[in-house]
């Protein structure tokens, strides 16, 4: 078992862009011209060629690009007991579009089970060398909180929770026993996607909880909380890291804000090794909230966008880097790109060859930075 540690200093998020011939299977499963056997082979193929090429391109970790999933965070959710999903054509408005997504609500309470992304982690293990560790990327626990509290779950989900606190706990308790499947399963490296930090950053947030008659801080509050609750006993040799963003999907996004109103909360103290932020353009403002992050914690600095084909000028992101090691140090920073290449089935817009070019470009400042 590879005993290498992520973040590295050249790191990715974790999804890809899907193949086409990945798109077509799917699409011909749907509509029953092959069957479920025939899709996973395909499934499973082309989840290898993205390994090889995640290793040819000099990467130390290695993902299956989310490719059996269709969103980044609601999949997981359905393999909780409690949880069931339909497919009404609704969504989630996004800064250009609507981002259309299964209702995902509770029918029952929150209980871990066997969870299917666990036997998706071993077929990814098995590629791991010398030179790569496997990745997992599972949404955070806040996030699967905010979802059964949104205004349109609400109702359903005070059936079985009267108040938020019992819901926290179960939901803490339900990723305390799938993070133990994930190491049962060999996993040393899971990486928790979280876009409830940036949906609470910025004006718009404050205003928007304090119409509800909601206090934004208190919310802040129980974000931290399950966090942390769910991280509770965590293997010491366990690598948890947290991806912080603000939306991405299909090159669009959700919100804005600089971190300054969150870093007392999830810089200075969410337990995980790691953050992976957000950090491509001026929606996420400025470094000076890194002085607030912990001792104990590496930052991944996304500073190259997936949102877009245009290659960053690398003399203007090592700059970037330059002026963010003036609030940390300069050794516990790393690179990546600010999120995945398709945060959900529907990629953001650019080809599969500037995918690779964006992390061709990612691995090539960082070892100027940091050295090979």
């Amino acid at each position: 078992m590879s005993t290498l540690k992520t973040p590295f200093k050249y790191d990715f998020v974790g999804s890809f862009l899907r193949p086409q011939e990945l798109k077509d299977a799917k699409a011909k499963f749907a509509g029953g011209e092959i069957s479920k056997e025939d899709y996973d082979k395909v499934v499973n193929d082309e989840i290898t060629k993205l390994v090889a090429k995640q290793k040819e391109l000099g990467f130390h970790a290695i993902t299956d690009g989310e490719f059996r999933r269709t969103f980044w965070h609601l999949d997981f959710m359905w393999g909780l007991d409690g949880v069931e999903h339909q497919n009404t054509g609704n969504g989630v408005q996004f800064d250009a579009e609507l981002a259309v997504l299964d209702d995902t609500y509770l029918v029952g309470p929150v209980r871990a089970k066997a969870h299917p992304f666990v036997e998706y982690f071993k077929f990814l293990k098995q590629f791991e060398d010398e030179n790569t560790v496997a990745k997992y990327t599972i949404p955070a626990p806040a996030q699967t909180f905010q979802q059964f509290i949104v205004p349109n779950n609400i109702e359903g989900t005070r059936k079985f929770y009267p108040d938020n606190e019992a819901l926290i706990q179960d939901i803490a308790a339900a990723y305390r026993d799938i993070i133990r499947q994930f190491y049962d399963a060999g996993c040393r490296n899971l990486q928790l996607d979280d876009c409830t930090w940036g949906a609470v950053v910025g004006d718009a947030a404050k205003h928007r909880y304090k119409s509800l008659g909601i206090d934004i801080e208190d919310v802040k509050a129980d974000l931290l909380k399950i966090n942390n609750l769910a991280l509770e006993g965590k293997p010491d040799d366990m690598v948890i890291t947290s991806h912080i963003c603000r939306g991405n999907y299909h090159s669009t996004f959700f919100t804005s804000g600089p971190y300054d109103s969150v870093a007392d909360y999830v810089f200075a103290g969410e337990n995980v090794d790691a953050l992976l932020l957000e950090y491509d353009d001026a929606r996420s403002g400025g470094f000076a909230p890194l002085a607030k992050v912990s001792d104990d914690k590496i930052v991944v600095l996304g500073l190259i966008t997936t949102k877009s084909p245009q290659l960053e000028d690398k003399d203007a992101v090592i700059k970037r880097i330059r002026e963010a090691a003036k609030y940390i140090p300069l050794d516990r920073l790393c690179l990546s790109p600010q999120c995945g290449f398709a945060s959900c089935e529907v990629g953001n817009k650019l080809t599969e060859e500037q995918q690779w070019a964006k992390l061709a470009l990612v691995k090539e400042i960082a070892e100027e930075v940091w050295g090979k």
